[in-house]
């Protein structure tokens, strides 16, 4: 499947608040946590064009991701993919091609997953470990260079 990743400019917002909703809607409602409302206002409250891509996939919106400087390396947040392309590779091409610029810079990324969503095994897959949880989201660290870009 040919893909790029394109600069969010702020018309994305909605897209991807809706796309969000849709994605974290089942584990949210697992958590006992979805709020229809909420689950959108949160990423538009938190939205920042300037730090995240568009993944375009055979010429449509496909899914987003967020790669925002910290202290102490990067942030991944907001990477959603839409429910039809996931499973099917572009989740691990996308998160390779992101791994490989900040082991280039020799930073950390770090991130946080819903308990028991499927994304953990993800990025498990390309060197993250837990580095605390609770009862709701699970925090991960992946150090530079560590795991298998190829996976």
């Amino acid at each position: 499947m040919e893909w790029a990743l394109r600069s969010a400019v702020p018309a994305d917002v909605e897209a991807i608040a809706e796309l969000r909703a849709t994605v974290m809607r089942p584990d949210l409602e697992r958590l006992g946590r979805f709020d229809e409302h909420r689950v959108r206002q949160r990423l538009r409250d938190s939205f920042s064009p300037r730090h995240t891509s568009v993944v375009v996939a055979g010429g449509a919106f496909a899914g987003c991701v967020t790669l925002r400087p910290a202290e102490d390396g990067w942030w991944l947040e907001h990477f959603y993919l839409a429910p039809g392309l996931q499973g099917r590779g572009l989740g691990s091409e996308v998160l390779r091609t992101l791994l490989k610029r900040t082991d280039a810079d020799g930073a950390l990324v770090r991130l946080n997953v819903l308990q028991g969503s499927a994304a953990r095994r993800l990025y498990e897959r390309h060197g993250f470990a837990v580095e605390v949880q609770d009862p709701i989201d699970v925090y991960m660290v992946r150090l530079p260079g560590v795991g298998s870009l190829g996976a």
